[in-house]
């Protein structure tokens, strides 16, 4: 006879703890975008940082880019439309190893994209190990379809503000509004906090 231990309801199901509340778990990477998907030649790519009155503070080619030291962030994603991945393998440059030559009073950022598209987050939501200019996805080139040939990945943050076909940040004193934060998305986007529209 099997003895039960008072109390004991079964284990606990590790993935559970790791899904943000009003989510559910996918093997699948949807695409969702805004708009028709840019094609960007690399020899045209360019990344630029831009500071508060507009002028360019710091800019990479595509080879630039590939020359700064590599990181591999292992993270969960979760998408506003409430599917979350786990475990999604990327390669890219931490923000923090292109911010690390830029000095800045800024409290905010706007990412901007080939194709007009643009999100804002606190520059805080970006360093401290936080955020990441990828350009390969599980062992591959990151397709088009994902945002390649680069894109930014905020992964603690719901997936619209891990822009598709990065191009630049422009630092700013106050926050400024991105496509879908105009249309009514929450400014910040936590999903932790359910921070989906705006008023959540």
């Amino acid at each position: 006879m099997a003895i039960v231990t008072r109390g004991f309801r079964g284990r606990r199901d590790a993935s559970a703890e790791r899904l943000p509340p009003g989510q559910y778990q996918t093997r699948d990477f949807p695409v969702l975008s805004a708009g028709p998907t840019p094609r960007i030649a690399l020899d045209e790519w360019r990344f630029t940082i831009t500071d508060e009155p507009g002028s360019p503070v710091r800019s990479w080619t595509w080879s630039q880019l590939l020359e700064l030291p590599v990181e591999q962030p292992v993270v969960d994603i979760h998408c506003v439309t409430k599917w979350s991945k786990f475990g999604t393998r990327w390669e890219g440059v931490s923000l923090d190893t292109l911010f690390a030559s830029v000095e800045t009073s800024a409290g905010y950022a706007l990412v901007h994209s080939y194709g007009g598209y643009t999100t804002n987050l606190p520059l805080a939501d970006l360093l401290g190990g936080k955020a990441w200019i990828v350009y390969r996805y599980d062992g591959g080139d990151l397709s088009p379809e994902h945002g390649g040939p680069a894109r930014l990945l905020v992964p603690h943050l719901y997936f619209w503000k891990s822009a598709k076909w990065v191009n630049g940040i422009t630092l700013r004193r106050e926050d400024q509004p991105g496509f879908w934060e105009s249309l009514g998305y929450n400014n910040h986007g936590d999903p932790w906090r359910e921070q989906r529209y705006t008023g959540d």
